[in-house]
């Protein structure tokens, strides 16, 4: 049997469902172990909080990495009214607790309205995005906070789909590059109690959805060849985006 190493490296892209608690990194890491091959990149970070759609991009597939995290993305998440913390989400530290007024299904929806279409995002401290070549969770790390640059995002649309307060359940459509943390966070101000990111999944992003995805424990528990039967070709991957 012949090492990985020396089989032919694989193209395309793999859909995986990501776990929670797992960094979009240590996806990669596994799922290059598992094919043999260098070359491997990933479409847009999950969070470790955050599970569902991670695209893969393997071999000749990494040259469309740059189209496919260009695309919108579904995501269906709680967030719990009454709480900031520094990281906008569950793992962060709390910085203020406010009481959590008696609101109305309109008020609420009201706030989710003021984030809808085109407005301005600034991207917390804990996250991926690079300032002066430096990741801002490394700077965040050392308890430095830094000015950041607001970035324009776009809402397509969205739905509140359980009010149990303080926790509400909704989904969201959305541009590249937008931080449901931070959408969460916003709304929970616009409502004057604060709020934090509970939970999250990424549902779909462009044509490609997370139930056509293989879970980390699949490729845990699978040999090359059916990871590889899981991956979707170039020309698939063309015919899907419509190009």
């Amino acid at each position: 049997m012949k090492p990985l190493s020396a089989l032919a490296p694989p193209d395309g892209v793999l859909l995986v469902d990501k776990a929670e608690g797992m960094t979009s990194h240590d996806v990669v890491a596994l799922a290059r172990r598992k094919l043999g091959t260098k070359k491997i990149g990933h479409c847009g970070t999950l969070d470790p909080i955050a599970t569902g759609l991670l695209l893969l991009t393997v071999g000749r597939g990494t040259k469309v990495q740059d189209l496919l995290m260009s695309e919108d993305k579904e995501y269906v998440g709680t967030f719990v009214l009454g709480l900031t913390t520094d990281t906008q989400d569950r793992q962060g530290e709390v910085i203020q607790q406010r009481p959590v007024p008696s609101l109305t299904e309109n008020e609420i929806r009201a706030a989710f309205e003021k984030f809808r279409g085109d407005f301005y995002q600034l991207p917390p401290m804990v996250s991926a995005k690079k300032q002066a070549g430096v990741r801002l969770y490394k700077l965040a790390r050392q308890g430095k906070v830094i000015e950041r640059e607001p970035r324009l995002v776009h809402v397509y649309r969205y739905t509140i789909d359980r009010v149990a307060l303080p926790g509400i359940d909704f989904s969201v459509v959305c541009s590249k590059g937008f931080y449901v943390r931070t959408y969460v966070h916003d709304i929970g101000e616009a409502l004057g109690c604060g709020a934090y990111l509970k939970s999250l999944r990424r549902t779909k992003s462009g044509r490609f959805d997370v139930a056509n995805a293989i879970t980390v424990d699949q490729i845990k528990n699978s040999t090359r060849q059916e990871i590889l039967e899981r991956m979707l070709t170039l020309p698939e991957v063309s015919r899907m985006r419509g190009a």
